[in-house]
């Protein structure tokens, strides 16, 4: 498989399992909850979880750099009830730190709600917990734990820099970055402002830029896109991609993901999303729904099978 194409998966019974899930499934590249994502405290990680993890991955033929971290689903990092923001700092910051852990290098967080404050201040308010979180984390593995996992030759031994990444939202009410534009600005203020500015890029959901707007069912619409998010944020800051198709209409904001093929952006458009310079070498994954139609499997050989279509085309 010369694409790298996964899910998000489980790490039920353990952080490792989520390498055999993957592999179970056919991926050469995840995601995962680092830990409950619908709650605010999390199992530490212990050194033997973090020795299994990397050894299993070692192991497997998925490269690290196509693995992810998703941040849980509790913080909102653009709050302004100054509770919840301390709460979603803290939380990134365990992140990063989880991440760095499991040589894991990006971690993606959505973008939050501002409430009734308005844009600018949301946006000020994610830039205040990023910088917070990279300034303020601190590593998670003993000196004498990283002798042993650098003897071993595993690589990304909890020094190495995470990488946050920004993902586009879906525009729902109060949301901020569902628009290219907006999402450079973020972007361009975060660099400015931080300690690591080369610590940062983009995930781009497919379902979410289609509720937002942008329209990925053609190659015009898809060239239009891209083009956009060329010159709005450039495209070397697109590191991932979410493969979702969408349930709900061109614009309508709402962030419910379908089967891809099966929704609004259809076959026609993940043909052309997925032989498109700017995505054919990047991560792609899936968030799809597991139900009677199809469960990831199944997603994955009609992935294969546009690629193996448009492969043909181009020839």
């Amino acid at each position: 498989m010369n694409f790298r194409i996964g899910f998000h998966v489980s790490i039920s019974g353990g952080i490792s399992n989520s390498v055999d899930n993957a592999l179970k499934i056919g991926c050469n590249a995840f995601q995962i909850f680092s830990r409950n994502p619908r709650g605010w405290t999390a199992k530490p990680l212990l050194d033997d979880d973090v020795e299994s993890f990397r050894t299993k991955l070692n192991e497997s033929k998925i490269n690290r750099d196509s693995t992810f971290v998703h941040m849980p689903y509790l913080p909102n990092l653009s709050s302004s009830d100054r509770k919840l923001h301390k709460k979603s700092t803290d939380t990134l910051m365990e992140e990063i730190r989880r991440c760095g852990s499991l040589g894991i290098p990006y971690v993606i967080l959505h973008l939050g709600k501002h409430g009734t404050k308005g844009k600018e201040y949301g946006i000020n308010q994610l830039e205040k917990a990023c910088n917070s979180a990279i300034k303020n984390y601190q590593r998670g593995l003993s000196s004498a734990f990283v002798a042993k996992m650098k003897k071993k030759g595993y690589g990304g031994i909890d020094d190495e820099c995470v990488m946050i990444i920004l993902e586009n939202s879906a525009g729902g009410k109060n949301s901020i970055g569902s628009k290219f534009e907006e999402l450079g600005l973020i972007l361009d203020s975060l660099k400015s402002s931080s300690s690591r500015p080369k610590s940062l890029g983009i995930c781009l959901d497919t379902c979410h830029a289609f509720a937002a707007g942008y329209d990925l069912r053609t190659k015009e619409g898809v060239n239009e896109t891209l083009d956009k998010f060329r010159s709005e944020i450039g495209l070397s800051y697109l590191k991932v991609i979410h493969l979702n198709d969408s349930k709900d209409t061109l614009n309508s904001n709402r962030d419910r993901h379908e089967h891809i093929g099966l929704g609004k952006i259809g076959k026609e458009g993940f043909k052309v999303i997925l032989k498109h310079e700017a995505i054919r070498n990047l991560p792609l994954i899936m968030e799809t729904p597991i139900d009677k139609r199809r469960n990831d499997p199944d997603n994955i050989k009609v992935v294969l099978k546009l690629l193996n279509n448009t492969k043909k085309r181009k020839r």
